[in-house]
Parts: structure tokens; C-alpha cells; sequence
């Protein structure tokens, strides 16, 4: 969809009754995805790895006390409290290679959302066979993981770069804001109906351990079920409509990849932006990740308060990305970001201190999270947007999704670390500040109005 005059300058408008219809499908991914990313990854994946890893390493031992023996991989001891957060680092590590390349691929592919059907089905397969995991099988939990991670962060590769071909500049703002809400809704929903399935499993017949494999599998088939709304409902929306050159896919892909990044040089104030994203980001996701492992193993709190507290997030966090998108018209994204990330150090901050089973406190925080995590991942997404020069949006969000992988596994990493050295989860969270404050600092140095006339769009009133 060509949003250009005959001149090829860029043409402010709104959104098209055809553009809004593929929009309301547009969202819908974000609504599928969510249930992996919410009720397996956020809640319970961390904590029943966790007790696999504990049994492997030390069988005979109860399940609730923490084994001090290692695991060994690849030969290299590894206590299993570290575990997860060793394992989201290598899935994001191998994420954040390949996701470059396909990044490229899905560009200049011309029918673009069979690259998002085929990562649907395989992340929602892996996601759904995570139901096998029993015992002491935290082999096959991170093979399953890394496998769906990849998938996850392929499909929202495609995902966000067909957000660019149905979205005048305009308009973005809105649709990013209103995908991210609804995210939260479907996340929230699954949450709930899960929290319920939990509650009432003994009634049922079943044990935990079994009850949170439904869960997994549940997960799984929602984001294939729900994926087949954009997947079908976008099919006709074609690739990039500026493809370099007639070469075959993968070799053009290459070419396109080297010419993006000596490009990106270029244009200082997107790549300063790019890099302050990577660092706020990465504490964002490891606190987001690393959530349900504190709140069970340091503060004692079981499954159905770590639902509730993620279920408080979710429909805090619908209510908060659009208080964030309303209060951007007036006071600008950027400023609203530098905001949040004030507020994300002092969520880390009073998480710190949160007493042990003092479950009225942690509730307190998980409204804090809900209100600065929508806003602050939604904003930023429009606000690079802007960033990028008119005409490569879908190449340059492409560059944006995969690298936001590059430095993700870092926090996850850091935090495995501190418990690896101290045994303590409290200093392993205290520890993220660093990276709220390494982004906040290189984000005030900015230019935002500066960046947006160097790749030739027109400045907004409020930036």
C-alpha cells in the first residue's frame, strides 16, 4: 500500500476503512501469542523447569528444598536454579543470529504471512508438546524452549513489518498502542481460565504437575487456533513493495541485510535510540521473565497467588498502554518512556524489599508493573518508527525486532550470574537497575526531532 505522492514524498493520513479492517485482524496475533508468552513463559515455566532441574540433580531429595548439587551441561556445572535463566540466554543468543537473517527474508518474501503460518505452527507445536515435560526431563524443556522462543520472535518479525504495509505514519501510534492492549486482554483471559483450571484440580482428579502440563499444551494450541485469524485474514497483504533488485530470496537477503547495517551508520540518532532500546528493553523482559521464579522461590508464594499477580498485570496493563498512548499526544513518547523507566527502577527497587509471603506488597508492585509495562514497550516501538527513513520501514522494524534479541539475553544472563555467585534472587533483581539506567542515560541523549529529519519524515508537533 503506497502511502506516497507523485513526488515520493510521504503523504500524512489516516487510516483507510480497508486499512482498519486488516488492523482489527493485525491484532489478533498479539492476542494468540499471548498465552505462550503470559501463562507458560511468565508463570510457570521458570518455576516447574526449575523443580525438574532440582529432582535431576538431586533425586532423592523433597521436591520444596533447594538442591545445592550442579547439573552438569556440555560438561559445564550448572546449579539448577540457574537453569532457566541460562537457558532464555542461549535461546536468545541463538534468536538473536537468526532473526537477522530472517528479518531479510521476510522483507523481501512476497507473500509475507506464510513465513507467520509457518512460525505459528511450529512455536505453537513446541509450546503445545511442553505437556511431555515430567520427572526430571529438563532436557527436553530446553530444547522445547529454545524452539518456540525462535518461533516467537520470527512470527513478530513478520508481525510488525506487516503493521507497517497496513498503517499509514499517522496512524501507528494508535494501532501499536491498541495491538499491545489487546495482547494483555487475550493474555489476561487465558490467565484467568487457567488460574481457574489450578484452583479447582484436585476437584478434578489430577495432580499439579499434571494440571500445569494442560496449561502448557492450552497455551500452545491457543496460539495456533488464534494465529489463523491474521494468518488467513492478511494472506493478500504482499512483501516489501520496494524490493533491490530481482535476486533470489536468500542471496538478495544477504545483500540487503550488509546495505541496512552500513546504512543504519548513517542515521546517528536512530542507532543511538536503537542501542539506548536494547539496554531498557532487556531489563524490561528480564524482570517480565525472571517475575514468576522470584515471587516462587524467594518470596514462597505458590502458583495460584504467581496467576493472580500476573492476571493483576495483564488487565492493569490493558488500562496502562492506553493511558500511556493518550498521555503521548500531549506530552511525547519520548519524555513518557524516560518516565517509565524511572518508575521500572523503582519497581526493581521495592521488589528488593518485598518480605517474604507478603503477598499484599507484591500485588502493590505488580500494579506498578502493569501500569509502565505496556506504555513503555508500545511507545517505543512507535517512536523508532519514526526513526526510520520512509520507504524502508518494513526493513529497518525488521533490523529492530531481531536486534532487540542481541541484547536480551544479557539481563537473563546477569541474573543467572548473581545467583550463581550469591544463592540469592534478591540480589540477582537489585542487579537489573543497571540496565534501566544505562538505557535511560543514553536515551536523554537523543535527539528525536533531529532523527526524524535526518531520514526525511516530517516531525510531529509532539515527539
Amino acid at each position: 500500500m503506497d502511502l506516497t505522492d507523485t513526488a515520493g514524498e510521504p503523504v500524512i493520513t489516516r487510516s483507510t476503512p480497508q486499512q482498519r479492517e486488516l488492523q482489527r485482524k493485525w491484532y489478533w496475533y498479539d492476542w494468540a501469542c499471548s498465552a505462550f508468552v503470559t501463562a507458560t513463559m511468565t508463570v510457570l515455566f521458570g518455576p516447574y523447569v526449575t523443580a525438574l532441574a532440582n529432582k535431576a540433580a538431586c533425586p532423592t531429595q523433597p521436591t520444596d528444598d533447594e538442591c545445592l548439587r550442579d547439573l552438569h551441561v556440555l560438561g559445564i556445572p550448572i546449579p539448577p536454579g540457574s537453569l532457566v535463566p541460562y537457558t532464555l540466554t542461549v535461546s536468545t543468543i541463538v534468536s538473536a543470529v537468526i532473526l537477522l537473517f530472517i528479518g531479510a527474508i521476510a522483507d523481501r518474501s512476497p507473500r509475507p504471512t506464510r513465513l507467520l503460518g509457518l512460525f505459528t505452527l511450529v512455536g505453537g507445536l513446541a509450546a503445545t508438546s511442553m505437556f511431555f515435560l515430567e520427572g526430571d526431563n529438563w532436557q527436553l524443556a530446553v530444547l522445547l524452549v529454545i524452539i518456540a522462543n525462535l518461533s516467537l520472535g520470527g512470527s513478530l518479525v513478520v508481525y510488525s513489518a506487516l503493521m507497517i504495509r497496513i498503517t499509514p505514519a499517522n496512524d501507528r501510534d494508535r494501532v501499536s498502542t491498541v495491538g499491545w492492549s489487546f495482547g494483555y486482554l487475550g493474555g489476561g483471559l487465558m490467565l484467568a481460565v487457567a488460574l481457574a483450571f489450578l484452583s479447582f484440580h484436585e476437584q478434578l482428579g489430577l495432580s499439579l504437575s499434571m494440571t500445569v502440563r494442560i496449561v502448557f499444551a492450552a497455551g500452545g494450541i491457543w496460539w495456533i487456533v488464534f494465529g489463523l485469524i491474521p494468518v488467513l485474514g492478511l494472506k493478500d497483504v504482499p512483501g516489501s513493495a520496494n524490493p533491490r533488485g530481482r535476486q533470489p530470496v536468500i542471496r538478495g537477503s544477504l545483500t540487503q541485510l550488509k546495505q541496512t547495517f552500513g546504512e543504519l551508520r548513517g542515521y546517528p540518532q536512530t542507532m543511538r535510540f536503537l542501542i539506548a532500546y536494547l539496554f531498557y528493553n532487556d531489563g524490561i523482559q528480564t524482570v517480565i521473565a525472571a517475575a514468576a521464579l522470584y515471587g516462587a522461590l524467594e518470596l514462597d508464594f505458590s502458583e495460584n497467588q504467581l496467576f493472580i499477580t500476573i492476571l493483576v498485570v495483564q488487565f492493569v496493563a490493558f488500562f496502562g498502554a492506553l493511558l500511556f498512548g493518550r498521555l503521548a499526544r500531549t506530552r511525547g513518547s519520548r519524555q513518557l518512556i524516560l518516565l517509565s523507566l524511572v518508575l521500572w527502577t523503582g519497581v526493581v527497587c521495592v521488589a528488593f524489599f518485598v518480605p517474604k509471603g507478603a503477598f499484599g506488597p507484591w500485588l502493590l508492585l505488580a500494579v506498578g508493573i502493569g501500569i509502565v509495562m505496556g506504555g513503555s514497550q508500545s511507545l517505543s516501538r512507535s517512536l523508532f518508527s519514526h526513526l526510520i527513513p520512509h520507504g524502508r520501514e518494513s526493513e529497518f522494524f525488521s533490523l529492530y525486532q531481531a536486534m532487540e534479541r542481541g541484547t536480551s539475553w544479557l539481563g537473563t544472563f546477569v541474573f543467572g550470574l548473581v545467583y550463581q555467585l550469591f544463592h540469592n534472587y534478591r540480589l540477582s533483581i537489585i542487579a537489573l537497575i543497571i540496565f534501566f539506567a544505562v538505557g535511560g542515560a543514553l536515551l536523554r541523549t537523543v535527539d528525536v526531532r533531529k532523527g526524524i529529519s535526518d531520514v526525511g519524515n516530517e516531525v510531529p508537533q509532539v515527539i
